[in-house]
């Protein structure tokens, strides 16, 4: 076991601050964090413990964290609406610098309410999609396909209630407009049931796309971190299985199968590695550990049932995760001495304790400090938690409630093992002013995600001193918003019973404010306190 001393507090607070320097490499492709940016959990009708289905994103990476409330509006036929590249680094909702439009296509009569994030995620009628890139072979990517991901997000949050809807509509959209994005993955969810869908261009010589999509069966729990998984399709089977006309001409065409050997898909369109990585099997076995699941195994199952069934306030905790206390702990060999004295000031005790400084978001820089002292020192890891999430949410929708409250986002920006969760309902219509500005570029105190980041990076300047009570500030919102939430539910109910929906609107519009705001405040005398202990060092 190594020991290690302190750092001081200014070497520290100066690699957190050149770390928001760095964030830029998440979007280079020959960086080795490409296609480590995200983790999508989705849980079934009966696989939860309340009968919700369950889908979740985290946006990991230097990507905006402006949000707003796209409002449903009704067109005139032969109107059309403009596709976009580019929206994904925007500043504020009206910042169009470096915004290419690429094309246009038939608007909706009708369009449907949607919560704006970077990567579009639940509107209004109960449909919700998480997302993560699971990259592929880089011959499959045709840049003059029309569509990023995110635009089919948008599109699909538009005009469809139901995930495969949404499915069918994403795949025709590929079909007739193109897909110019990397391998993406897109975990679709509506009041019944929740989808896999994992898409891939189909080379630079064609304008389309090739996909699969796989149910996660009702009673199970699935997840996709940054890898395709979907692997043996079935489509005889279209209550589990749904793909594109090309799935297995355009792997044939391009090499990537032999048309003998028993396809999978992610082993003809993925990268070769093999189809889970820490991220897959943590969570998978860590609802299923009567599995035995190994993360040694050349597979895994692409879902499981839990042992017991899951909340949201679990799936909330798998998302704080940072694998402490096994054997992917990155701080296990972070350790000081600790003396204990008397009265007299005579040593009583000598323990060997987890250093305060040792923390599971080390910077390069930190860890290669630490690894220069001892080669074995810090193993890197790729958690569930990062500290360069841009926000997260865990989107939760039930049948049996009005759709106003029955959809609800737990949403948090910066790191999800720090931050707390406010609740954005299908119903909300409007967010706080300082969720329009995006605080990746610069600082800003009038971004909303500012009013976290600082308390959550001082705070990690002494995590093992600062964790337990952060901790206790998530765990007492989390508590507050579950407990209020049950009474905020009958009154909707009545009140969406009577039609009285702009009632119904404004009253979680107004929660979600007042929560939201509750939070940042707190955050902020989180803030004060934590200079006041380590503004002038240990």
């Amino acid at each position: 076991m190594r020991y290690f001393f302190s750092l001081t507090l200014l070497s520290i607070f100066w690699s957190i601050q050149f770390s928001f320097a760095q964030q830029s490499i998440f979007d280079q492709v020959n960086d080795p964090f490409f296609g480590e940016s995200c983790t999508s959990i989705l849980v079934g009708k009966q696989a939860s413990t309340d009968g919700s289905v369950i889908t979740s994103h985290t946006c990991d990476g230097r990507y905006r964290t402006w949000v707003t409330i796209e409002k449903g509006q009704k067109y005139e036929r032969d109107t059309v609406t403009a596709i976009y590249k580019g929206l994904l680094k925007t500043e504020t909702p009206w910042d169009m610098r470096n915004v290419e439009k690429v094309g246009e296509i038939p608007q909706a009569n009708e369009t449907y309410t949607f919560l704006n994030t970077a990567y579009p995620c639940m509107n209004e009628k109960q449909l919700a999609i998480g997302e993560t890139t699971i990259t592929g072979k880089k011959e499959l990517v045709n840049e003059n396909g029309m569509f990023l991901i995110e635009e089919l997000q948008r599109i699909a949050l538009q005009r469809c209630s139901t995930a495969r809807d949404a499915i069918r509509l994403i795949g025709q959209l590929i079909n007739d407009y193109g897909y110019g994005d990397w391998g993406e993955c897109i975990t679709i969810a509506d009041t019944r049931e929740v989808w896999q869908m994992e898409i891939f261009g189909e080379g630079p010589d064609k304008i389309g796309g090739v996909w699969a999509a796989q149910r996660i069966p009702d009673d199970h729990v699935g997840i996709s971190a940054n890898i395709p998984r979907i692997g043996e399709i079935n489509l005889k089977d279209k209550e589990h299985f749904m793909a594109s006309k090309n799935v297995f001409d355009v792997a044939k065409k391009m090499g990537f199968w032999d048309g003998k050997s028993t396809f999978k898909f992610w082993q003809a369109y993925g990268t070769g590695k093999k189809p889970f990585a820490i991220r897959d099997y943590f969570v998978l076995n860590a609802v299923a550990p009567s599995l035995n699941l190994s993360y040694d195994a050349d597979e895994l199952p692409f879902s499981v049932k839990p042992d017991k069934k899951v909340s949201v306030q679990d799936v909330i905790a798998l998302y704080r995760e940072t694998y402490e206390g096994t054997d992917y702990d990155m701080t296990q060999n972070l350790k000081s001495i600790k003396k204990t004295y008397n009265d007299k000031r005579e040593v009583t005790s000598v323990d060997t304790v987890i250093s305060p400084i040792a923390q599971p978001w080390l910077t390069t820089n930190a860890r290669n400090l630490y690894n220069f002292l001892d080669e074995d020192a810090v193993k890197f890891y790729r958690t569930v938690a990062v500290s360069w999430c841009s926000y997260s949410q865990i989107i939760q929708l039930r049948d049996w409630l009005p759709d106003a409250i029955g959809g609800v986002a737990w949403f948090s920006f910066d790191n999800p093992g720090q931050s707390p969760r406010i609740p954005i309902f299908s119903g909300t219509t409007e967010l706080p002013e300082s969720f329009n500005y995006c605080g990746q570029k610069r600082h800003r105190t009038d971004a909303a995600i500012w009013k976290y980041r600082k308390a959550n990076k001082l705070a990690t300047l002494a995590w093992q001193d600062t964790r337990e009570g952060m901790m206790e500030e998530v765990a007492h919102f989390e508590n507050k918003a579950t407990m209020e939430i049950q009474f905020l539910e009958p009154k909707v109910q009545d009140l969406a019973k009577a039609n009285k929906n702009e009632e119904v609107q404004k009253m979680l519009t107004r929660y979600t404010r007042d929560f939201a705001g509750a939070t940042m405040l707190r955050w902020g005398e989180l803030e004060d306190e934590y200079w006041g202990r380590f503004g002038l060092g240990f």
